[in-house]
């Protein structure tokens, strides 16, 4: 039997953006695989119609599961979510060399993996798109975020040489640059950034006001589910995508403008957002919150 609906495999579905993004695949008519170590997380989705896979990306054999299960049970895959992430945030005299490689573990080389295993079945398909979700941090960068940025980094500049690999195959691969997102995201990555930021650190103050920050006016999971969904199913899809009008001008910065006017940049906006006298030293931007 030949299944003609299409099948989307999504990561780190449990919450917010992977969360938001399931949902709106299923109601556009996808067969939707929702994918996250914690399966019980996703019980909501469940009811929706997604199909729950444990997946734990760093795992080479939980995402070669998850692939052998999929094509067994509906014989295709035509988009790949690669969704899965979170930031670790501290001075990289702080962050531990085991940190720093979790970091990449899951936001680069576990979504490369799972990237790596889809491929044959959309080449043999001559259809299928692969979504990496980076950030605008992925062009940007700030202090206490060096390895979140860097694999952001690492994550766009392999999408970039995929894409042209992947192109004599029917094969798009799309980068989503969310900026300030409203997720539990930046719960999560303020616990890591004070875990990783010894009480005797010099940076200790610095963490300390980045976790009191707050901004407005920030993306929704569910603007960022949309967005995601508009680039599985637009008819000729952008390379990358932001959601709102001040990712954009972030992004457009980060390629224009001299690195001495983006440092200056990035400072005004870090004293803006902890309300620091100019004098001390800068914190993170509002790059920080992505996913």
């Amino acid at each position: 039997m030949t299944n003609t609906t299409p099948v989307a495999l999504i990561t780190g579905a449990s919450s917010g953006m992977g969360a938001a993004a399931t949902r709106e695949f299923l109601k556009a008519g996808y067969t939707v695989y929702a994918g996250a170590r914690r399966v019980d997380k996703m019980a909501p989705l469940a009811d929706l119609g997604a199909h729950l896979i444990s997946l734990d990306v760093t795992d080479p054999a939980s995402n070669q599961r998850a692939v052998d299960q999929i094509l067994a049970e509906v014989g295709r895959i035509d988009v790949l979510l690669n969704n899965a992430g979170y930031g670790s945030f501290g001075a990289l005299e702080d962050v531990s060399p085991e940190e720093a490689k979790r970091q990449f573990d899951v936001n680069v080389f576990g979504a490369m993996n799972l990237t790596q295993l889809v491929i044959p079945t959309m080449r043999a398909q001559h259809t299928g798109r692969i979504i990496n979700n980076s950030s605008t941090g992925g062009q940007l960068y700030s202090p206490l975020g060096g390895w979140y940025y860097a694999s952001k980094h690492a994550l766009e500049a392999l999408s970039d040489s995929l894409r042209l690999e992947l192109k004599p195959f029917g094969i798009d691969v799309i980068i989503v640059e969310p900026g300030g997102t409203d997720t539990n995201w930046q719960q999560i990555t303020n616990e890591h950034l004070l875990a990783s930021t010894p009480q005797d650190s010099p940076y200790r103050a610095m963490a300390e006001q980045v976790t009191q920050t707050t901004i407005n006016g920030l993306s929704t999971a569910e603007d960022l589910g949309r967005l995601m969904l508009k680039a599985a199913t637009s008819r000729h899809p952008k390379i990358r995508y932001q959601a709102k009008f001040i990712d954009k001008v972030m992004v457009v910065a980060a390629r224009k403008l001299s690195y001495r006017t983006l440092d200056w940049i990035v400072g005004a906006s870090q004293r803006l957002l902890t309300k620091a006298p100019r004098h001390t030293d800068s914190t993170m931007t509002a790059t920080s919150r992505q996913n």
